[in-house]
């Protein structure tokens, strides 16, 4: 892969047409607290846009998520919306100023790490680990050695088909600036074969504690598979985005994610950074995301840790050497555990030297012979990465939000 810079890529931009994006709004009633959840302190992200004096987000534990039911998520759901996206928003000038976005995880989790990066140099965190919030297990706190480092690798252009479901995620937050992440369209339960939702993380969708969704939120599936931005080389918007730009109409990040996250630094919200958004055909009519990339891949909740033996992570990391440009994948073996609660859910973690823009990019494992989804790219420091463990929560999220009417 040959590396562009950022000023290279701002520049392709400037004789670029844009294509436009379809507006799409998202409401929901009075803001309700979900039963039988505890009280948080509020914040910024607990009241409804438009609804001063809302009621604060009332913060469930896990094992009170597990017991939620669908109208407890559906009050949940209500407390954010997304900002449409404005028309004809993103050109490729926009797109090539992007930056990735990817929490930096906290100093030496599980100790240190059994190799060097060898094309990276690994984040320097800003904080020191959250401490566990309980005493774990005699002998085992939730955590293993950290793997070695695995070299990532380019998808070879042109994608073959059953690649079309990776994408780029683009959004705007409180900053001004523009961001990129990952993302990966997955199967609806409650709509098989016409599937218009995509996989990501939290953090790729929502700015955390005190902050609130981000703003012009859109996924371009397959983009530059044919490779027309590869190596510093000049293309049109619609070149590189072979299915357009699908904007996000509707979203749920996992409600740690609202009520604790520090965006830029990994903790114990870190083992739920998932999130589910809702897309819409920018040409408009019935064609769903699945059929127009040709598939889906469905999520596989509650894998078998045992069963998972040969998982690969994919995204569009952007930081050096990496430019953002390529799908790339780290084909990481069996993950090993990572914790910084240990009343949640251990991530799962494996070996990669990908950098920041792969957030939120799919993670893969095999189940009966069909590719399956199993986390997402949360945290990483260059030369592992870690996503969090699709436990009961994350499928009820997913039942919840496959069963919303818009």
């Amino acid at each position: 892969m040959s590396p562009i810079s950022r000023t290279t890529r701002a520049a392709l931009g400037a004789s670029v047409v844009a294509l436009t994006m379809v507006v799409a709004t998202a409401c929901g009633p009075e803001n309700d607290d979900p039963a039988g959840a505890q009280t948080a302190a509020p914040t910024a992200a607990a009241t409804t846009p438009g609804k001063p004096g809302a009621a604060p987000i009332k913060l469930p534990t896990a094992e009170e998520l597990k017991t939620w039911k669908f109208e407890d998520w559906d009050k949940w759901a209500q407390q954010n919306v997304i900002t449409p996206a404005v028309k004809g928003f993103w050109d490729l000038k926009k797109i090539l100023e992007a930056k990735p976005s990817k929490p930096k995880p906290p100093a030496q989790p599980t100790g240190q790490p059994t190799a060097q990066p060898t094309s990276a140099a690994p984040a320097q965190p800003t904080q020191p680990p959250a401490q566990p919030t309980a005493q774990p297990p005699a002998g085992d706190n939730g955590n293993d050695p950290l793997p070695k480092v695995v070299e990532a690798k380019a998808v070879p252009h042109p994608f073959a088909k059953n690649f079309h479901v990776n994408g780029k995620i683009f959004s705007q937050h409180e900053d001004g600036n523009y961001y990129e992440c990952s993302g990966t369209v997955v199967s609806d339960p409650a709509h098989p074969g016409k599937s218009n939702l995509v996989w990501t993380a939290s953090h790729c969708v929502h700015g955390g504690k005190g902050a609130g969704y981000y703003k012009n939120l859109m996924f371009a599936p397959a983009f530059n598979s044919n490779g027309v931005l590869s190596g510093g080389k000049q293309a049109t918007l619609a070149q590189a985005e072979p299915y357009g730009e699908w904007s996000m109409t509707d979203a749920i990040a996992s409600p740690q994610w609202p009520a604790e996250a520090d965006h830029k630094t990994g903790g114990p919200w870190s083992q739920y950074d998932f999130a589910i958004v809702r897309v819409e055909n920018p040409n408009g009519g019935d064609k769903s995301l699945e059929e127009t990339v040709g598939g889906s891949v469905p999520v596989w909740f509650n894998a078998p840790r045992d069963q998972l033996t040969a998982v690969s992570d994919y995204g569009y990391p952007a930081d050096a050497p990496f430019d953002g440009m390529e799908l790339e994948h780290c084909d990481g073996g069996k993950p090993v555990r990572l914790s910084m609660d240990v009343k949640r859910p251990p991530m799962l973690t494996i070996g990669c030297n990908m950098t920041p823009g792969d957030s939120g990019g799919g993670w893969f494992a095999t189940k009966d012979g069909k590719q399956v989804l199993v986390s997402d790219v949360s945290i990483g420091d260059g030369t592992w990465e870690a996503g969090p463990y699709l436990d009961d929560v994350a499928a009820k999220a997913m039942d919840y939000f496959s069963k919303k009417k818009k």
